[in-house]
């Protein structure tokens, strides 16, 4: 693995090295959460039913290497998916240095910590439940905070 610059996470999104593109990456697991999209307002709604590889107590994939195998429609982010996606939350360092806003100021790379994340509220460990258990999705709509 190569050395990551000195404050790359100001840096543009197509700058990074592979390295540097999955460490800005905060860990809050949102992204891993199913979504469900209102037919007639397209309004898209979170919910607390993470993915079946989803760690719901550390909000960490069991098996990101290899995710696409067992989930075919998990995403890989790029710096182009990224501008399409409408459903990152406004707290994702992806989408945030997309559209050339700082990363949040709970970020692990500014506090060396998920402390401050979790303190944020951003963080989905412990607040959310496989789709192994979790039984109607629609009992599940959460909404979770954006900032």
């Amino acid at each position: 693995m190569g050395a990551l610059r000195d404050r790359f996470w100001e840096l543009p999104l197509t700058s990074l090295s592979r390295e540097e593109w999955e460490a800005l990456c905060d860990g809050c697991g949102r992204c891993c959460l199913h979504k469900l999209e209102d037919e007639d307002t397209g309004q898209i709604l979170g919910t607390n039913v993470a993915c079946k590889l989803l760690d719901t107590g550390t909000a960490r994939c069991s098996d990101y290497a290899h995710r696409k195998a067992f989930v075919p429609d998990c995403l890989r982010l790029t710096p182009k998916l990224v501008a399409q996606v409408p459903w990152l939350p406004e707290t994702c360092a992806y989408k945030r240095r997309a559209d050339d806003r700082p990363i949040p100021q709970w970020h692990p790379l500014l506090t060396g910590s998920k402390d401050a994340m979790i303190a944020s509220g951003a963080c989905v460990a412990g607040r959310c439940i496989s789709e192994n258990d979790a039984g109607p999705i629609e009992h599940h709509i959460v909404d979770w905070p954006e900032e």
